[in-house]
């Protein structure tokens, strides 16, 4: 433990800040996770909705700097030509 206050600061807004995004990274996989489910399924609205979900999760991970931009446009991305194949099969 660090005598300085200023890095007694430090080490207890760093441990809250790591439990903080470790709760946003764990929401976002949960939701990329429930959009790949959907997309996997033949309901193309309940698809939808859950890629909408992914997407807001997605931009706001990357504006709060838990990943890159260029991974959440990939996922996005990856996300999106699936629900379009989706949605021309039906």
């Amino acid at each position: 433990m660090p005598n300085i206050k200023s890095a007694v600061k430090r080490v207890k807004t760093s441990e809250k800040r790591r439990l903080l995004n470790a709760s946003h990274k764990s929401a976002l996989r949960t939701a990329v996770k429930t959009a790949d489910v959907a997309l996997a399924g033949t309901d193309v609205e309940t698809a939808k909705t859950a890629l909408v979900n992914a997407t807001k999760k997605l931009d706001k991970a990357v504006t709060k700097g838990l990943i890159h931009k260029n991974a959440a446009a990939r996922k996005k991305s990856r996300l999106a030509k699936r629900l379009n194949a989706l949605s021309v099969q039906q």
